[in-house]
């Protein structure tokens, strides 16, 4: 049957494969299975055979459901095959013609209830009475990883929605907000970190109430009109911003490619920054000030779509020693940590793995604190290492900044 809609793969990206293996030691999920499906050559073997003819069947669903889309593949690919993109069209395909109730119940998840504030509202209080009850035991088995990685909801940030924020001194410019759909609502004080260094390093704030979730895990779950509808949202929202500032890694690196997604997006594209590359700018220009030494260690874990997608390293290390801290690595190679999205939930057994190897190279390093720039990642590492035994706290780099900098210069945090 191939193909039938405007999002399956290329074949031109598919031919760009030239099938030398180099990517499968950088593959987590073939590092684990040993199983040429489950390495990025296999995969685009099954896409390429859907192109020829081949129907999508279950099978193929399988095949491409165990990708972390981490794309660690593509920083090491000698042919520059964009699998990311091809990933994406290949599961729009598994969506459009395997449809069902899973399906149904997954389309509600990363399209519906991100899109939609009142519902994430009523979730997020949910989640918050369960943890104030310890009700971790009456979750459903999927779920409780993710419970437990949750920062306490109970007493958190107001929402950032509709607020603006002056420059402090001379303006830059005006810096647009994501609030996101998550973000906003259990990581408030990641965003009263960022409000703050932007405006203190000279950017005027605005969070456009009409954005909308960025789109990321609507496009990585196969969801690819939907995907559309959110850029073009944003891009509505956000493109009279001078900067577009996002403290979400996925998101960040989701919107940078939106010239993939949406008319005119490459526009708005070119303005999106994470809020690392940011920060890490203010203070090397001197907008923003390097804090003396605390004598303690911090544990780095890369974002896959922060370290492999926008290739960004060195900022967050940056920021940690601008902050004071000794930064200590975990994993050169930057493997993921099993988060990816919603993978928790529908690969448990891949993504625990993952998590685990995870908390053990972090207990390694005997650090009590943990940077990482990713909400998925932060709830993965914070439910395994405590699965593990180990206290440690699991923060944002500029979260972390913006602590110390209060310590030494207090000023309204930015709420």
């Amino acid at each position: 049957m191939g193909w039938v809609t405007d999002h399956a793969p290329h074949p031109d990206d598919l031919a760009s494969c030239v099938q030398c293996g180099l990517c499968l030691p950088s593959c987590p999920t073939f590092r684990l299975t040993g199983l040429e499906t489950a390495s990025p050559r296999g995969r685009l073997t099954a896409m390429a055979a859907v192109a020829a003819g081949r129907p999508v069947d279950n099978r193929f669903a399988e095949i491409m459901g165990s990708c972390l889309q981490c794309r660690a593949c593509e920083v090491v690919c000698p042919g520059f095959v964009p699998f990311g993109k091809a990933m994406e069209g290949a599961r729009a395909e598994v969506a459009a013609q395997l449809p069902g109730l899973g399906r149904r119940i997954r389309w509600l998840v990363t399209v519906r209830m991100l899109r939609s504030r009142a519902v994430i509202r009523v979730a997020t209080s949910l989640i918050s009475l369960a943890q104030v009850l310890r009700l971790k035991k009456l979750t459903p088995r999927p779920f409780r990883g993710a419970l437990t990685g949750v920062r306490p909801l109970a007493g958190r940030p107001d929402s950032v929605l509709a607020t603006n924020w002056p420059a402090v001194g001379e303006s830059r410019g005006v810096a647009a907000l994501l609030a996101g759909c998550v973000m906003d609502q259990w990581f408030g004080d990641v965003h009263a970190a960022t409000i703050g260094l932007l405006t203190r390093s000279g950017y005027e704030v605005i969070v456009p109430p009409a954005q909308t979730c960025c789109g990321a895990l609507a496009a990585h779950d196969g969801w690819a009109d939907a995907a559309r509808e959110m850029a073009a949202a944003n891009i509505a929202a956000l493109e009279d911003a001078d900067v577009v500032v996002v403290n979400a890694a996925g998101c960040s690196a989701h919107m940078k490619e939106y010239g993939h997604w949406a008319k005119d997006g490459a526009r708005l594209a070119g303005k999106v920054m994470d809020v690392t590359e940011v920060v890490a700018a203010a203070i090397e220009e001197g907008r923003l000030p390097r804090l003396g030494e605390t004598g303690q260690t911090v544990a780095v874990q890369d974002p896959c779509h922060l370290r492999h997608v926008q290739r960004v390293t060195g900022q967050p290390r940056a920021i940690l020693a601008a902050a004071g801290f000794t930064a200590l690595e975990i994993d050169p190679d930057g493997r993921c940590c099993g988060a990816a999205g919603i993978y928790s939930v529908l690969e448990p057994e891949l993504s625990s793995q993952l998590g685990k190897a995870k908390a053990e190279q972090i207990r390694a390093t005997r650090s009590k604190t943990v940077s990482s720039a990713n909400p998925g990642c932060e709830i993965q590492l914070r439910s395994h290492l405590a699965e593990s035994g180990m206290t440690a706290r699991v923060a944002h780099p500029v979260e972390l900044y913006w602590e110390r900098l209060q310590e030494r210069d207090p000023q309204p945090a930015g709420r």
